[in-house]
């Protein structure tokens, strides 16, 4: 076993204990927030302590065969299968053991906006909403429109999603989407060109964890715009008679969000304050993280959202991340939501820049 397991799998035990005494008083429910961040952690700690226990057990019979192979052959017959399984459990524990990201079990809100390319980087923007909905649809989470605003043509202006997991879990929404925030290339032949020329266009994604609670963000009041309008479009149908749907600016930092699923102004208000406190701590939390990592840049957040970070050729079928190298011609099974292989990749390539850097 590695050597820094022993300190770290005696914290995690000693914390483990600690969860299962509180979630076992009937009065940790009394607060539904702290019961909330209590069985999220207890979640998150469940697959290191069912493999710490299958570890222990595994080195137990593996000291017993050892023990008694003098005596009987069939127990000598067992140890080498025994030490495969104990090295096996010890990798598995080490790997979950290794850093991570303190995000990775969070929630998430996802935005797509388009840039350059006019009607037809609208056009790849619905595409890409698409195709985070036909991922969550696959995986279990409830996706959430929270705003969106359609282009002439049925594109997406801009889209904002609130995507969440049904359970906690260690491994969750974040672990996953955190790698599509940046610029999305689309190389195709648009609806609106009649000579059948190939162009390029591009969209940003921008996705930042939301914490069941954002508690280290104040926003003042004096430094809010609060705009009401109309709610139309997906999200806004049954509430389009009246000014219900609000748009926030934060005036210090220029970050708008908007949201008009919910039936009524109050309830739109407060589901876009959350959306907006969570912007400004992932916003806090990667200017810390830069300043930190000064000229290290596998110390970096995943993503460096002013580079392009993918390429969607249409003609190729080809779908290629340019961070890692990764190219595989497959680009209509990934817009229909078969994202697994890719996001695989980025997962694995993340994880050894993290123990590269520990």
């Amino acid at each position: 076993m590695a050597t820094e397991q022993p300190s770290a799998i005696d914290d995690i035990l000693a914390e483990y204990a600690g969860l299962e005494t509180q979630l076992s008083d009937p009065s940790l429910h009394d607060d539904a927030a702290n019961a909330r961040r209590v069985a999220k952690r207890f979640a998150e700690l469940g697959p290191v302590m069912s493999t710490y226990n299958k570890l222990a057990s595994a080195r137990d019979d593996l000291a017993a065969a050892t023990e008694l192979a003098d005596d009987d052959p069939t127990f000598a017959e067992e140890i080498p299968a025994l030490r495969e399984q104990v090295a096996e459990l010890d990798a598995a524990l080490t790997d979950l053991l290794a850093p991570r990201d303190p995000h990775d079990a969070d929630d998430v809100v996802l935005e797509v906006r388009p840039g350059a390319g006019g009607e037809e980087s609208a056009l790849f923007a619905a595409d890409l909403v698409r195709m985070y909905l036909k991922y969550c649809e696959r995986h279990g989470w409830k996706a959430q429109v929270l705003g969106v605003t359609e282009s002439d043509l049925g594109g997406y202006k801009e889209a904002t999603l609130s995507i969440r997991a049904p359970q906690a879990t260690r491994d969750g929404v974040w672990s996953r989407l955190k790698f599509e925030g940046g610029v999305h290339r689309v190389q195709r032949v648009p609806v609106t060109e009649s000579q059948g020329r190939i162009h390029t266009s591009a969209a940003g994604v921008l996705v930042y964890p939301e914490p069941d609670e954002v508690e280290e963000v104040v926003i003042d009041d004096s430094d809010l715009r609060v705009d009401v309008y109309r709610s139309s479009g997906k999200g806004g149908q049954g509430v389009n008679t009246t000014d219900s749907a609000v748009r926030l600016t934060h005036l210090p930092t220029g970050i708008v969000v908007t949201c008009q699923n919910e039936r009524s102004q109050l309830q739109n208000k407060a589901r876009a304050m959350q959306v907006l406190a969570a912007r400004l701590q992932a916003q806090a939390e990667e200017e810390a993280a830069a300043t930190a990592a000064e000229g290290r840049a596998a110390q970096i957040r995943t993503v460096d959202r002013s580079e392009r970070i993918r390429t969607y050729n249409f003609p190729e079928n080809r779908i290629a991340d340019h961070r890692i190298g990764y190219k595989a011609n497959n680009l209509d099974s990934v817009l229909g939501g078969d994202m697994d292989a890719l996001l695989d990749a980025l997962v694995e390539a993340d994880k050894q820049a993290r123990l590269a850097a520990e």
